[in-house]
């Protein structure tokens, strides 16, 4: 995948959670960050503001290019997980550690009645 191509895409994930969760308006993510700034994380809006820039740059001059590849998707990868919903995540996992404690349960008590379980079968 080119730069261009990994950069929009990766602007365009940020800029839909930008409008999903912080109810964000605009063009733009420069427009988008300005618009639901007082919502935002403060140490957020520096790294977002750094991501619209590159993609400006990467998609509107000719001669372009991304210097440190790595260390910009590192810090959309940043943005990304500060910008998701927190209570998802918990829920899920809180979930998954119910079903598995229940398994166990289940498992440890047919493990210690499986003889007189075992008769009725």
């Amino acid at each position: 995948m080119s730069d261009i191509e990994k950069v929009v895409t990766r602007t365009r994930k940020i800029e839909t959670l930008l409008r999903t969760q912080y109810h964000a308006e605009g063009k733009g993510l420069h427009k988008l960050v300005t618009s639901c700034e007082e919502r935002l994380p403060h140490d957020v809006i520096g790294k977002l503001r750094y991501i619209a820039t590159i993609r400006n740059k990467i998609v509107h001059e000719e001669d372009y290019k991304l210097e440190n590849r790595r260390e910009f998707l590192a810090v959309c990868d940043e943005c990304e997980k500060e910008l998701t919903p927190r209570s998802s995540r918990f829920i899920w996992r809180a979930a998954i550690t119910l079903m598995t404690l229940i398994t166990m349960a289940a498992l440890f008590f047919y493990y210690s009645h499986w003889d007189t379980l075992s008769r009725h079968l």
